[in-house]
């Protein structure tokens, strides 16, 4: 299971904990997806991504785990890949994962939220700390880093709508949302 820079979504009893950093400093990232049972307190494997992300936007939606962008296996380049798998009661309904439409803007460390079902993709940033070439530890350099203050929808499930931005660039705010009163506060 990933260290960091995991995708983490809930329905309220599973948690699905998907691809992400495996272990310290600037190390490879993991496609293994895994899902807790808060009642049982048991984890399972479910199939893994395709590839593997760090920080992918993650959310359910309609039925569906969906999972983007993040940044691809350097930790630095931005991913576009949507993927989505079928999922009930903490289980797989389907063997693989199937691509969707990819989002306009890929990268890592977004906030992922579904409101008045519709999935919108807010913030993160391109690039991040990659690792050293030649560490043997892995350890990290910095790279520039650009952050979003772009928000996109997708609600009919076939095209992405850019809406009006945030009032500034954020990043590192997976968690960091909540929808109040049909209102969404990104960042807090």
């Amino acid at each position: 299971m990933a260290h960091s820079h995991l995708g983490m979504v809930t329905d309220g009893r599973f948690i699905y904990v998907v691809t992400g950093q495996y272990g310290p400093q600037c190390r490879g990232p993991t496609a293994r997806y895994f899902v807790l049972d808060t009642k049982t307190k048991e984890w399972h494997d479910l199939p893994p991504l395709p590839v593997p992300r760090y920080a992918p936007a993650t959310q359910l939606w309609r039925g569906r785990l969906h999972v983007m962008g993040g940044s691809k296996e350097d930790r630095h380049k931005p991913g576009l890949e949507h993927w989505r798998l079928a999922v009930k009661d903490g289980k797989a309904l389907e063997k693989e994962w199937r691509s969707e439409i990819p989002i306009p803007r890929g990268g890592p460390h977004r906030a992922c939220v579904v409101a008045n079902d519709k999935l919108l993709v807010i913030g993160g940033q391109k690039g991040d700390f990659m690792a050293k070439p030649g560490s043997p530890i892995f350890k990290c350099v910095r790279r520039s880093e650009v952050v979003y203050s772009n928000v996109y929808m997708l609600d009919d499930g076939t095209t992405w709508k850019e809406l009006p931005p945030m009032p500034k660039p954020d990043s590192h705010i997976e968690f960091a949302w909540v929808n109040v009163n049909n209102s969404l506060g990104v960042g807090w």
